[in-house]
């Protein structure tokens, strides 16, 4: 997980809907919803603040990844802005501690906002596979990372990500007496979940770590 952000969190209007109808569902969320109390999934900060995040955080462990946030933004004035990342120089980011990867990742980024090749305004309209085909054709934006930021800034009710170790672990764990399981088994447990999938990820990521994941 990309480290915590430090605004004041959002909580989804649907969460007790969604967790009242996943304990009627699945015998294993009926046990495991109400060992967390009033934990929620909380959303922070705008899109290309935690798009960058998740740039940054890529391969190295939470701690480090707060270090090497916090020395690039500081090298932009004030809130963090597309326009200041393409003004910043290769040598100063690497700096602050990113790969050269990294910086092409973040003005790759940087330059799709900056142009409006992501449609930040529209995507309350758009389903989530057409926002997903948006960040993709970000470079270092993959499927899981998409995946992420539906769930955690979006906060999209409904998304499975099948490639996400942590989950396929948890139903490993939680359904299959910790047996192996395949994307078909996840994706067969999952159905029970719709149209509250997110929710139940969170849940099942909980019976893994019970602190709530911030992204």
């Amino acid at each position: 997980m990309a480290p915590k952000g430090s605004e004041a969190g959002v909580t989804p209007d649907y969460w007790d809907d969604a967790c009242k109808h996943l304990v009627r569902r699945d015998r294993v969320l009926k046990k495991l919803i109400p060992q967390f109390g009033e934990a929620r999934l909380q959303s922070r900060g705008d899109a290309f603040a935690t798009l960058a995040r998740s740039i940054v955080g890529q391969q190295i462990s939470v701690k480090a990844a707060q270090s090497v946030w916090d020395r690039w933004a500081g090298l932009m004035p004030g809130k963090l802005q597309p326009a200041q990342v393409l003004k910043l120089g290769v040598d100063e980011q690497r700096g602050a501690g990113l790969s050269a990867r990294k910086v092409e990742y973040l003005h790759d980024l940087a330059a799709h906002f900056d142009a409006g090749q992501v449609h930040v305004r529209q995507w309350a309209q758009m389903d989530d596979e057409a926002i997903i085909d948006e960040l993709v054709a970000i470079r270092g934006i993959g499927r899981w990372t998409a995946e992420m930021f539906l769930i955690f800034h979006l906060m999209r009710p409904n998304v499975l990500p099948l490639d996400d170790v942590g989950l396929m672990k948890g139903i490993s764990l939680n359904y299959f007496s910790g047996e192996p399981v395949s994307r078909a088994e996840a994706r067969e447990v999952g159905e029970a979940w719709a149209p509250y999938r997110s929710v139940a990820v969170w849940y099942i990521w909980r019976s893994l770590d019970p602190l709530p994941v911030d992204y």
